[in-house]
């Protein structure tokens, strides 16, 4: 079977290609941060006294793990219109990937924020410090130290979970890839070229978060 391959069909698609990179990166950039900062409220919920507020915490936490990101996503998108809230596809996609985000970061920070000694808790106690105060300036810069590679890898998994918000016709890098296949009838030319566009973006995003944002969180510990 004489099979030739024609990458050149698919990159002549580049401005899709491109415009399916950029949208990609936009949507985990912000889906990112505001994952992380929801997270990091959950976490601290989840790791009070207060009953009500741990209810409420793992409750969502656990429905946000334990069911698939697919159907977050159509229910955002074709479910939450039913109830008056219509969102765009872009919108409804980094809602989804915000939500999913958050969940898993809440319980990877819980795990770093448990593994604090007790005895700085009790000091910050002692020093009459706020328990919000002790949780932003004490607890929660060493549960991201402790916590930053599986953070990173998190990220990084929502990043290429993204390539499913295709289906809601959110105009991604796996949108861009099927709709040039379509275009061309060169699948496997189209997916190879978004496979190394996805390994590319990992790459980046996971050298980009252990470095320079790293370096960032925790110059002061490093220095």
């Amino acid at each position: 079977m004489n099979v030739q391959l024609d990458l050149g069909a698919v990159l002549a698609e580049w401005p899709l290609l491109v415009k399916g990179i950029f949208l990609t990166t936009f949507m985990i950039v912000v889906s990112g941060l505001l994952g992380i900062v929801l997270g990091c409220v959950l976490a601290w919920m989840n790791t009070q006294s207060r009953k009500f507020q741990m209810a409420i915490a793992s409750v969502y936490i656990e429905v946000i793990r334990n069911t698939p990101f697919i159907v977050q996503l159509f229910f955002i998108f074709f479910g939450l219109p039913s109830l008056g809230v219509k969102l765009s596809p872009l919108a409804a996609s980094m809602v989804a990937m915000t939500i999913n985000l958050s969940a898993y970061s809440a319980e990877i920070l819980r795990a770093g924020i448990e593994s604090i000694p007790k005895g700085q808790l009790q000091a910050a106690k002692s020093l009459a410090l706020q328990p919000l105060q002790t949780y932003t300036n004490i607890v929660l810069p060493q549960a991201f130290k402790n916590t930053w590679p599986s953070l990173v890898s998190q990220i990084v998994i929502v990043m290429l979970g993204s390539s499913v918000c295709a289906q809601i016709s959110t105009e991604e890098l796996s949108y861009a890839a099927n709709l040039i296949q379509s275009r061309n009838f060169r699948a496997f030319e189209a997916f190879f070229v978004a496979t190394l566009a996805y390994l590319g973006l990992s790459l980046i995003l996971r050298t980009f978060l252990d470095k320079a944002i790293a370096r960032l969180i925790f110059k002061s510990t490093h220095g």
